[in-house]
């Protein structure tokens, strides 16, 4: 995905310089998780999550190729090893094979002649169409977008193209293939990347949604190297302030039901609703051509509106596994957890950025039309040490759990079920807290119908004017009189699942300390809580 054109820290004739050492890298050429950069200090450094994916050192920014093989889930990533910034992109790498514990392999692939490496997809070739397969087992086909450094020093356009890899022994050594790029740039398309593919039965072919600036382009094929354009979908629907990049589109059973609709999930930067980039989705049908809006969605995305997967301001550039086995069934995403206002500025020191949680996919009918659920997959219960039930209380001001719950609220996993008066409207929500004055606040309020989340006296904010200028809102409506929180803080960071998943927001943050107090709060109207539990969590590394 993101090329970061414009970085003021880096020059393209720097970049060009690089691309061409790169070039020489070879590929990798061992079977084996490889740590030789961890030391005894990795994974304990300061903001450093700790059950988050996160790389051993230097940059990292969206994930690509995910795909499902042989019991691992493979996760590679946009990633410059050597620098903390972004830089000639390459593909890091990392297995797993509970979606929790992730062992770190050597770089997948290395920028070459024909660019840098930029986001894009993998998937399984189960018949073999694309031919690449040996001794009766199917390659692992590895598709992204070559961003040719050159091309845009001379002020071209056409300096992003398709291309694939392959691999026959599990992803852990890839060959690009000899007649890249199998899609060349049209030549009028200065954003042209994040292609992300998969089979579709109904028209017996391999499927491309790729990002063309603000719209996307399907394209087709029967063996992953002659590609035909199919159709172009969405300069009339939602939001377009910013770039369009890292498509996704994916069928679903509506939860309880044997209806099948289409989702499209787009990215976006700029044009979030709380600033900088953001995940926006759509629902609607897929006839092996042309993808088409469910009708009832027109008011809610037509026009510049659309419908965000995260309100917050850190989930970024997220699509979904490929190939997970049908005996499981589940749609499982993740994104990154950073925002480009800031992203190249955070104050950690020889790494940066981390992935969300995994997060299973739901599409529920609600009351509104069709909407994506999303929660964090059951696998993260493994890490759960010491529970604690949280018994109904009262909540007026602030009321100090820390004590009651003897738990670190810098790794947990907390779930409280908020009431409140009808007739009042009501402030409320989760506090952290820490020796030095710093505090981060979840909440919700009532009259205003609006989730908000507060890091703007969380920690340092001084290395960007944009991370913390206001508090980040969004809007939710709700016809009850409860609500549902479910909290994930990891060191440096909170993951809300509100309601079982309808209304998700991820915010980052950097405190001093780490937040060792926590508490619950009501700033106005009779709140209570009706019960919850706390749990801590394990660290993955």
């Amino acid at each position: 995905m993101h090329d970061q054109m414009n970085a003021p820290h880096l020059l393209i004739s720097t970049l060009i310089f690089l691309s061409l050492t790169y070039a020489c890298k070879p590929a990798a050429d061992t079977n084996q998780a490889t740590d030789a950069n961890i030391t005894d200090s990795t994974y304990y450094e300061q903001h450093r999550p700790q059950f988050h994916f996160s790389p051993p050192e230097k940059w990292m920014n969206d994930p690509n190729g995910m795909v499902y093989y042989e019991g691992e889930y493979h996760l590679f990533y946009q990633y410059y090893p050597d620098s903390t910034v972004w830089g000639p992109m390459h593909w890091g790498h990392a297995v797993s094979t509970d979606l929790v514990h992730w062992a770190h392999l050597p770089i997948a692939l290395y920028p070459d002649s024909l660019g840098y490496i930029f986001s894009g997809s993998a998937v399984v070739d189960w018949n073999n169409t694309s031919g690449f397969g040996r001794d009766g087992q199917p390659p692992l086909i590895a598709i992204y977008t070559y961003h040719d450094p050159e091309g845009e020093k001379q002020s071209r356009i056409d300096y992003q193209h398709q291309a694939i890899a392959y691999s026959t022994d599990k992803g852990r050594t890839w060959t690009k293939y000899e007649k890249n790029p199998v899609i060349p740039n049209p030549g009028n398309l200065r954003d042209f990347r994040d292609p992300k593919v998969f089979w579709d039965e109904g028209s017996a072919q391999w499927v491309m949604t790729l990002a063309a600036y603000d719209h996307i382009r399907l394209y087709g094929s029967k063996d992953l190297k002659s590609w035909k354009h199919l159709s172009d979908w969405g300069l009339s629907y939602g939001e377009h302030d910013g770039v369009w990049e890292c498509p996704d589109l994916f069928q679903m059973t509506v939860e309880g039901t044997n209806e099948k609709k289409w989702v499209l999930i787009q990215n976006l930067n700029p044009g979030a609703p709380n600033g900088g980039s953001g995940t926006q989705y759509f629902i609607g049908d897929f006839d092996g051509k042309k993808f088409s809006l469910d009708p009832a969605l027109e008011p809610w995305v037509k026009n510049g509106k659309a419908l965000w997967l995260d309100s917050g301001r850190d989930n970024y550039a997220g699509v979904t596994w490929s190939d997970v086995p049908a005996s499981d069934g589940r749609r499982i995403f993740m994104g990154w957890m950073g925002n480009w206002q800031y992203a190249q500025q955070v104050p950690t020191n020889g790494w940066r950025s981390a992935m969300t949680l995994p997060c299973e996919l739901s599409l529920k009918q609600t009351s509104n039309g069709h909407r994506l659920f999303m929660n964090p997959v059951s696998e993260l219960n493994k890490l759960r040490t010491a529970t604690k039930q949280i018994q109904s209380t009262d909540i007026e001001g602030i009321v100090d759990m820390t004590k009651q719950i003897n738990l670190s609220p810098s790794q947990m996993e907390i779930k409280f079920e908020f009431e409140w008066d009808r007739n009042t409207p009501a402030d409320f929500g989760i506090q952290l807290s820490n020796s030095k004055g710093e505090l981060y606040r979840v909440g919700y309020h009532t009259g205003a119908k609006q989730f908000y989340s507060d890091r703007t006296k969380a920690g340092d904010h001084s290395f960007s004017e944009k991370f913390a200028a206001r508090v980040h809102t969004a809007s939710y409506e709700t016809s009850k009189t409860t609500i549902s929180f479910r909290v994930f803080f990891d060191v440096a960071s909170s993951e809300l699942f509100a309601d079982d998943g309808a209304f998700v927001m991820t915010d980052i943050f950097f405190p001093g300390e780490d937040f060792n107090q926590i508490g619950v709060f009501a700033n106005q109207g009779k709140v209570k809580i009706s019960g919850g539990e706390a749990h801590g969590i394990k660290r993955i590394w």
